[in-house]
């Protein structure tokens, strides 16, 4: 096994250190949450993405609250699971009506092609530690990747970023698949991506919530090694962060191409997981605790009056 990659560590401690943060005043936010700020960027929490090349934190998903990532109370970002889809079609349409931005992931990202996968399809890793494509089965209603790019300039290559957002039929096929990810660098810590690229020496650690070094969501899983591709001399990094909430997991995969500094890989992939964490905002304020709370809250008394009439 592998040491762990001080890059992948330094992420892992943003989340602790975010998780244990709290705001001047609570926070709040436009839907109403208040509690401890919980910033997903590392900025305040570990000096890490913003303050590294002195840009600002990338923007929330277009549709999301904007402080959502920074400010929310004192529970993980969730799906409350009779709020999630229930159905392939209502999955599929909530997969595609999320809205992430390519910035998200940091300043000069751009949308990839091809951006959307198949979202009646999945990635397998197979008894030879190679990846496939394959039909979902009875346990998910909706996978769905999108793909991003950050060109290669002035000698460095470039970094391509891989989003997944899953449905799980359940909370407990999610938690499932959580573990057979976290299985997955133990069986198989080489792993065959594509023809052209494979990854060697993976680590893996899983945190739940209540284990206070995960700061964002039910449970996540950050996993690192090194990224072998045919044609370029030397490994290059390679990380993996997927999140759990309730009966969906957010996952995503950077490859950061050659001549960036371990600072600068550093630093992406900090702004990868803080990309990633923003999409959980986005779905915990459509189907988290204060979404449940607020839709068993509702005033009904005008339906009513509208019904006597």
């Amino acid at each position: 096994m592998t040491e762990w990659r001080p890059v992948v560590a330094a992420v892992a401690g943003t989340l602790l250190l975010a998780g244990c943060t709290s705001g001047a005043d609570g926070g709040s936010t436009a839907d109403g949450k208040k509690g401890s700020a919980r910033s997903t960027s590392g900025s305040d929490s570990a000096g890490s993405s913003a303050s590294a090349d002195g840009t600002e934190p990338s923007a929330p998903a277009d549709g999301a609250d904007p402080s959502a990532a920074a400010v929310a109370e004192d529970e993980p970002y969730t799906m409350v699971e009779e709020l999630a889809p229930q159905t392939r079609s209502e999955a599929v349409a909530f997969v595609r009506g999320l809205t992430p931005r390519a910035d998200n992931f940091g300043s000069g990202f751009r949308r990839a092609q091809p951006y959307e996968s198949d979202p009646g399809e999945w990635a397998v890793l197979d008894e030879d530690c190679v990846w496939q494509r394959q039909p979902l089965p009875d346990t998910a209603l909706a996978s769905l990747t999108r793909r991003f790019e950050l060109p290669g300039s002035e000698g460095k290559g470039p970094v391509q970023v891989s989003m997944t957002v899953t449905v799980h039929k359940d909370t407990t096929a999610a938690r499932r698949d959580m573990a057979v990810s976290l299985e997955e660098a133990l069986r198989c810590p080489n792993q065959r991506l594509n023809a052209t690229e494979r990854v060697r020496g993976l680590y893996s650690r899983a945190d739940p919530f209540s284990e206070a070094r995960n700061g964002v969501t039910d449970d996540d899983l950050i996993e690192s090694g090194e990224l072998l591709v045919d044609g370029i001399k030397g490994a290059l990094p390679f990380d993996w962060f997927k999140y759990r909430l309730g009966p969906v997991t957010v996952a995503a995969t950077d490859r950061i191409g050659a001549g960036h500094t371990d600072e600068e890989a550093s630093r992406i992939a900090s702004q990868v997981a803080q990309g990633v964490a923003y999409t959980a905002a986005e779905i915990d304020s459509i189907g988290g605790n204060t979404a449940r709370d607020d839709a068993e809250g509702k005033d009904t008394s005008d339906d009513a009056e509208a019904r006597d009439e």
